[in-house]
């Protein structure tokens, strides 16, 4: 007897003969991929070419409830801080999607991997010591079962600030506010500076702070790795590929003052896929934009900041990419102009001539030290005031940040998570109130200063 295969045999599976069945009977054979089932039916309908064959493995998937654009560790760490804080386990879908897999130019891998509490305004020292908890206490955070536990390689050495004799009343006040939040640091005299760092060359230094605690470096690519081995465990997509498009609805509002302005929503997300013109469209509830760099090319796909100048809907997203040249400088911050970002080749003559020279007065020994190696990398530099971006789009309203961070982001980053997921699941921060890093704050022209950027 021969039996016609109909068009929902196709969609349940491959079917495949069973020995011991009777003439005719088959058996199906599940493989529980939603999109390539759909795909197969929708592949012998009318006007369509039938192609069993075809692999859909790569595709991102058909439905998300969260798609995070950009898998460095800030992306990475909203998707953790989503999974852990769910209300069941498998409540939340979450797509990660990352252009660059092998995250040979993403800013997290090529960071110096510093983490400092050093700031000036209570939000960046709360960010940096929640960080500084999580990275001491990784492997109660990160652990997969069955897998080697995580070492972020960590040397606790402090970061060492100096400043003039115009700069000292801030370091003085900044120190304050620093051990108010909690960070333990340490204000130094010359002479204290000189006992405890004999090397260096304290000529024009009135003052200096110095962390004595939960500061250093760690290597970035492990925390990088660690995040991706647990969100994967968790439950969390990934899908390699370049987010081009998104579908969105609009709809006109008056405010109270009788201005109209246009609010959207974005209902799917275009991935193109990687070195193909091939696209996957995922229907979402949420969009991240955690894309570093080039995050102000994905808020311009959804229409941020195409309105009129001086308008909320004319306010674009102030984030551009800077180039960072990475030759480690123990015990020194140095702010200046930077190279030119066209490329990530590393401009020696750069450092030779604008770094070295500075090296070399505050610490002699740098005369007789050769540069050994060097890289560059991008970071995401907020033009408005170099802080991050947290939070909801108040026009966009389901596009959330976490973004702009302007060179601590590595650092910051379980922090901006955590305070990302607890808006899109709670509709509030509560951790850590980033409030002062809302969107908003571009267009009203309110500046938060931070004063030690480093």
């Amino acid at each position: 007897m021969i039996r016609r295969v109909l068009p929902h045999d196709l969609g349940r599976g491959l079917l495949t003969r069973r020995p011991g069945t009777r003439r005719g009977g088959f058996s199906l054979d599940w493989d529980g991929k939603v999109s390539e089932i759909k795909k197969k039916i929708k592949s012998i309908l009318p006007g369509r070419s039938c192609d069993l064959l075809q692999d859909t493995s790569h595709l991102p998937p058909e439905h998300s409830d969260v798609v995070i654009v950009g898998g460095g560790v800030l992306g990475l760490s909203v998707a953790y801080w989503l999974k852990k804080l769910e209300s069941r386990r498998g409540a939340i879908r979450v797509l990660v999607v990352e252009r660059d897999h092998t995250y040979s130019q993403a800013s997290t891998g090529l960071s110096v991997g510093g983490i400092c509490q050093q700031f000036s305004l209570p939000e960046n020292i709360q960010l940096s010591l929640f960080s500084a908890s999580f990275l001491r206490n990784i492997n109660e955070y990160l652990a997969v079962v069955d897998a080697p536990p995580l070492d972020l390689r960590f040397s606790p050495s402090g970061y060492l600030l100096l400043a003039s004799e115009k700069d000292a009343a801030a370091m003085e006040s900044n120190v304050k506010v620093q051990r108010q939040v909690g960070a333990k640091i340490s204000l130094m005299s010359p002479d204290q500076l000189r006992n405890k760092f004999p090397w260096i060359n304290t000529e024009g230094v009135a003052l200096a702070s110095y962390g004595m605690e939960d500061e250093g470096w760690f290597d970035p690519w492990c925390l990088l790795q660690g995040l991706r081995r647990k969100v994967q465990s968790l439950g969390v997509l990934f899908c390699q590929g370049e987010v081009t498009r998104f579908v969105s609805s609009s709809q006109r509002m008056l405010t109270t003052d009788d201005k109209a302005v246009v609010l959207k929503r974005i209902h799917k997300v275009h991935v193109k896929m990687d070195c193909s013109l091939e696209y996957q469209p995922v229907e979402c509830a949420i969009v991240v934009n955690a894309a570093g760099a080039w995050s102000a090319q994905i808020a311009a796909l959804a229409g941020i900041g195409e309105g009129p100048p001086g308008t909320l809907q004319g306010t674009k997203l102030p984030v551009e990419p800077r180039k960072r040249q990475c030759k480690p400088c123990p015990h020194l911050s140095l702010q200046q102009e930077e190279p030119d970002p066209a490329n990530l080749e590393v401009d020696h003559d750069f450092f030779q001539d604008n770094v070295w020279p500075h090296l070399a007065l505050r610490i002699p020994a740098f005369e007789t030290l050769k540069v050994q190696s060097a890289w560059a990398g991008y970071y995401d530099y907020n033009t408005f005031d170099q802080n991050g971006v947290v939070g909801p789009h108040p026009l966009v309203a389901n596009m959330y940040f976490a973004t702009g961070f302007s060179g601590h982001g590595l650092q910051q980053a379980p922090g901006v998570g955590r305070a990302v997921a607890e808006m899109i699941l709670k509709g509030r921060f509560q951790t850590i109130d980033l409030s002062p890093f809302l969107f908003t704050r571009f267009y009203l022209g309110e500046k938060i200063q931070e004063n030690n950027i480093i």
